[in-house]
């Protein structure tokens, strides 16, 4: 096969790959179990309170906006450990800043959940 041949195999192949990332991630880091647990309840309290498509919407990229945001900041810290075990300030800044974002798609994620469930949810009426 010639290497820009479109391959099926090679496809699904990939896939494994991406699937065993996933389950390591969530084998092995402990973070991961605690955006897990948050998932569950943003797509339960979803359903129990019917949200709509476009709220379905938002809350799926947020879930999914912190998940990525995990995940890269996972593979950032590991590469940073395997390649320096020196502690060094730029390591330090690139590994606070890689985390830095994870927070702030977590606190954005948070707000996008405040703001369609409380109405939905009846937290401050009378």
């Amino acid at each position: 096969m010639k290497p820009n041949q479109f391959s099926f195999q090679q496809r699904l192949r990939s896939f494994r790959f991406a699937f065993n990332g996933i389950i390591s991630f969530l084998r092995k880091e402990h973070n991961a179990w605690i955006h897990l647990l948050a998932t569950i309840v943003v797509i339960t309290l979803g359903f129990i309170t019917n949200v709509s498509s476009g709220e379905w919407l938002a809350l799926l990229l947020a879930v999914a906006l912190v998940w990525m945001s995990e995940m890269f900041n996972t593979c950032i810290e590991k590469l940073i450990d395997f390649v320096s075990t020196d502690r060094h300030p730029s390591l330090k800044f690139i590994k606070d800043v890689s985390a830095g974002a994870v927070l702030v798609c977590a606190i954005i994620s948070m707000v996008i959940g405040l703001i369609i469930f409380i109405p939905h949810l009846n937290l401050f009426n009378e």
